[in-house]
């Protein structure tokens, strides 16, 4: 993979592209992506946003997100798009399994593919151009980065700040984690002086959920979370039935993770949720518990050291009782 600065000069030269994400994009997933879609735009390009599924419905008011196609929706149109496009842009994701049943069309496509994430340990081989840096507090960070680095930061739109601006909030946690480092708010100094309105994304990001998730989320805390003060560590175990019972859809459970975080002396939380073909894991960690670790020993995931995912075929009751054998194994590491 060659540095992502090498590619610069071909921006300007019209192309058809597409751009892609991981499965259930995120604010930051989805934020780059239509960031990135509109910037590469204003220089003239083909492009299409193509994600591998469908995405939380409180993320519907980015501009642009009304285009973009659902892989497992509209399969044959997006493959059809895919077989005519000269680059492919990967973005918040370093491996093409995470795009879910779009993965095989990827690794077969021959074009150039572009990377742009901040997780660890990328599939380096599969992409001709890139940048991936863990030190970045997201990958709508990055986006930012390339538009400027690339030479046309005069080409940043309100609207492209808003998508940007998005992502940033919803993966540093309004500004909280430890990756919220001065760059980021020298970016959004900038975008502030160019005529973001920031609260208007915030409250497009946070206030924008039906009463069903409030209602949800008082019942979760209520019934469904354990802590185990010995081990600084809480769990919140969400069964089918729950999803069922509130009209739980995608994206109505983000977020969920980082409440235990705020009960004093927490170090790690883990959440798993019941889903049909396996059980998903969230973790995040305050200090030095490193959660990417923690997920690639125990559940088949990975990601930043104080936030991960991963998953597990094993039933729910089974994957608990690993999850409260690997803390007990890691004790000495939450004390």
């Amino acid at each position: 993979m060659q540095p992502i600065d090498q590619f610069f000069p071909q921006l300007t030269v019209p192309k058809i592209i597409a751009i892609t994400m991981h499965q259930k994009p995120d604010a930051d997933a989805l934020g780059s992506t239509l960031g990135l879609f509109h910037f590469l735009k204003e220089l003239g390009h083909t492009v299409k946003v193509i994600s591998p599924t469908n995405w939380a419905r409180w993320l519907n008011w980015m501009e642009g997100a009304d285009e973009v196609l659902d892989y497992e929706l509209f399969k044959t149109e997006a493959d059809h798009y895919l077989d005519t496009i000269d680059w492919l842009f990967c973005l918040d994701f370093n491996h093409l399994s995470r795009a879910k049943k779009m993965a095989e069309k990827l690794e077969a496509l021959n074009c150039t593919k572009i990377l742009i994430d901040h997780h660890r340990e990328p599939d380096v081989k599969t992409f001709d151009f890139g940048i991936s840096n863990t030190a970045k507090s997201s990958t709508c960070e990055m986006v930012y980065d390339l538009i400027v680095q690339s030479g046309h930061r005069d080409k940043i739109t309100n609207v492209i700040s808003e998508c940007l601006y998005a992502g940033v909030v919803a993966d540093t946690g309004s500004f909280r984690f430890s990756s919220t480092h001065a760059d980021v708010h020298l970016m959004v100094a900038y975008l502030k002086e160019q005529g973001l309105e920031h609260t208007k994304v915030h409250e497009a990001l946070y206030d924008n959920f039906l009463e069903n998730r409030l209602r949800f989320l008082g019942h979760v805390l209520s019934n469904k979370m354990q802590v185990f003060y010995d081990l600084n560590t809480a769990l919140i175990c969400i069964p089918k039935i729950d999803l069922l019972k509130f009209g739980i859809k995608t994206g109505d459970t983000e977020g969920l993770v980082n409440y235990p975080l705020s009960i004093q002396g927490i170090k790690l939380v883990g959440l798993v949720i019941d889903r049909d073909e396996e059980r998903k894991w969230s973790f995040r960690s305050k200090g030095n518990f490193d959660c990417n670790t923690f997920a690639r020993t125990y559940f088949n995931g990975g990601g930043h050291f104080n936030a991960a995912g991963g998953h597990d075929s094993d039933s729910l009751d089974k994957t608990v009782q690993t999850f409260k054998k690997a803390i007990k194994e890691n004790s000495s590491l939450l004390q």
